[in-house]
């Protein structure tokens, strides 16, 4: 069913309200996804070091980190053996990536800006191990309450918004079929919400509610797979919220982003959810501020260095981490390149601030 609402070849889906105003942004995708498919390099992935395994091994099984996505050409010598293209990266990338050896999971972004299908998702898992776990963002269709312009203004309602059904038929459905037993954590970011919404944050949960509460029960049907929420309103942030994710059995994912509160002050919410998994996303670092995208692409691309070190963030969430798999309970956590500058050098000062708190605590 959903192959045949979204082929592979990439079908116009300008009849939908979001996919007219989300063009733009998705045409970075589309166009790696074109090109390369005039191409067949096979991207080889560096030799890692002996330390890295090494501190691999240390790591706690249930402990998964990762990236956000995988696409950069920045990252050669540190995850691909040499300079490659993005749309080479796009297309052959994945498996090279998931050779690290800290690398566990990784996070689909691009499932934002566009429902993929299950031949896509079935793709993506034949390139990874067994043991491999993905997170994967919900579309904005059903996961952003405005229709958005090419600059991401919010220009009316989305008539969608938390719609059960499409976020069955466009996301929950062709990611157990396409994924099945390697889905980690499938997420609902929700966008910022406008401010009519926020003035009726009752009415928010219980279309919230009505959502997830139409999901599939991922316990039942994966071994490791979790429904996460994460926000980008402080509002959210109440104990309304929690009872919520609780009676449906999802969780929060921890967004670490300046538009929240810092990593202290949610996990407060988070604690009232134990027992139970972690999902968290290291998104942006403070020192941007919440629009400060754009200021942290162009201060740390091409991304192969560290430029912003937050070894604050970074211990508060190896604690988190070590606590967390320490009591028996899965952590899916991905870290973008605009958090330090690097995500491959992030990933691993996180693994072994792990480690070096494990080892603290015999």
């Amino acid at each position: 069913m959903q192959d045949a609402l979204f082929p592979d070849e990439e079908p116009d889906l300008s009849a939908t309200p979001q996919a007219k105003t989300k063009a733009k942004r998705r045409s970075k995708a589309k166009e790696a996804d074109e090109a390369s498919a005039a191409h067949s390099a096979t991207v080889r992935a560096q030799p890692a070091d002996p330390a890295l395994h090494a501190l691999a091994a240390e790591l706690p099984a249930l402990a998964r980190l990762g990236t956000s996505s995988w696409t950069y050409p920045g990252w050669a010598g540190l995850v691909w053996d040499g300079d490659y293209a993005d749309a080479d990266l796009s297309k052959h990338g994945l498996k090279a990536y998931a050779q690290h050896p800290l690398f566990r999971t990784v996070s689909i972004d691009r499932t934002f800006y566009r429902p993929l299908t299950t031949s896509q998702f079935s793709r993506y898992a034949s390139q990874v191990p067994d043991d491999f776990r993905f997170v994967v963002k919900a579309p904005s269709l059903v996961a952003d309450a405005s229709i958005r312009d090419d600059q991401g203004q919010g220009m009316k309602a989305n008539p969608v918004f938390l719609d059960p059904v499409l976020a069955v038929q466009q996301f929950l459905q062709p990611a157990l079929e396409g994924l099945g037993v390697k889905i980690g954590a499938l997420v609902f970011e929700l966008s910022p919400l406008p401010d009519h919404l926020l003035r009726n944050m009752p009415e928010v949960l219980l279309r919230l509610k009505a959502m997830l509460a139409a999901l599939p029960d991922l316990r039942a049907l994966t071994p490791d797979g979790v429904v996460a929420v994460e926000v980008r309103n402080r509002q959210f942030l109440t104990p309304e919220f929690v009872a919520v994710l609780r009676s449906v059995g999802a969780t929060y994912c921890l967004g670490l982003h300046p538009k929240l509160p810092a990593i202290e002050v949610q996990l407060k919410l988070l604690r009232t959810l134990w027992p139970g998994p972690l999902v968290c996303r290291w998104n942006l670092h403070a020192r941007h501020g919440p629009y400060g995208y754009e200021a942290a692409e162009k201060l740390y691309s091409p991304y192969g260095k560290t430029v912003d070190p937050d070894p604050e963030t970074r211990t508060a969430l190896a604690s988190v981490i070590a606590g967390t798999v320490g009591a028996g309970q899965r952590a899916y956590v991905t870290v973008s390149n605009k958090a330090e500058g690097s995500a491959p050098l992030s990933v691993a000062a996180l693994a072994q601030a792990v480690v070096d708190l494990q080892r603290l605590r015999g």
